[in-house]
């Protein structure tokens, strides 16, 4: 999962950046509304974390057009504003959730992945391609039981792809999903860890479409 965090405190925004990447996630941070809007315009991001109190124009101002343009990326609002009133402000620009200053990081997580799991259509913590099961709140895969350890890059693609299931899932959409700017990248590096993925998932249970990119398989043929 990619994240945009839109955070003008210099000590907080490269914390969460951290805080995020330490659980598994590809984070990018921002410190302005402009910024973020070129990021949004030019990066495929899962789920947006905005502060309200951003220079310039504010966040709840940013929130507003992007909806206006019809942006559909889950947003949730990180904020010290904590009065009903801001709450109400918030949700009815536009947010999907609303979190105020401080916070706990185990908390911002579970909002996150419950974000997620909506934007995709899945309620529950677990999803599930037939034998094959991933515990988002506790990021454990078992398949037909036994537990499998998997890399956090490899946990990343899993994790798209299993919520696309038995759907092509673009290569673009796996790395943009899985990787921030930060993140060294090399030519074959996605390629790798898919090839990891079947060695441990079975080769049959991810199918290469070539040209366009990678279908998880519910029930892969013997």
């Amino acid at each position: 999962m990619r994240i945009l965090i839109v955070e003008d405190d210099p000590l907080l925004g490269p914390a969460l950046k951290t805080g995020l990447a330490q659980d598994g996630y590809a984070a990018d941070w921002v410190g302005t509304a402009a910024l973020a809007e070129h990021a949004l315009r030019v990066e495929h991001f899962d789920v947006a974390i905005l502060d309200l109190g951003l220079p310039g124009r504010d966040g709840l101002a940013l929130l507003r057009d992007l909806r206006a343009k019809g942006l559909e990326l889950p947003v949730l609002i990180l904020t010290a504003r904590d009065t009903v009133a801001d709450k109400v402000a918030g949700l009815d620009a536009g947010a999907d959730d609303y979190l105020a200053k401080p916070f706990d990081l185990d908390e911002l997580t579970a909002r996150i992945r419950a974000l997620s799991r909506r934007s995709c259509g899945h309620a529950a913590a677990i999803l599930r391609a037939g034998a094959l099961e991933l515990d988002t709140r506790n990021h454990r895969v078992t398949l037909a039981g036994s537990v499998l350890e998997l890399s956090p890059k490899e946990y990343g693609l899993l994790e798209t792809l299993i919520a696309q299931a038995d759907h092509v899932v673009p290569r673009t959409r796996l790395l943009a999903a899985s990787y921030g700017w930060e993140d060294g990248l090399e030519s074959n590096a996605m390629e790798v860890h898919i090839h990891n993925l079947r060695a441990k998932l079975g080769k049959a249970r991810i199918l290469t479409v070539r040209g366009v990119g990678y279908k998880l398989i519910s029930e892969p043929s013997q």
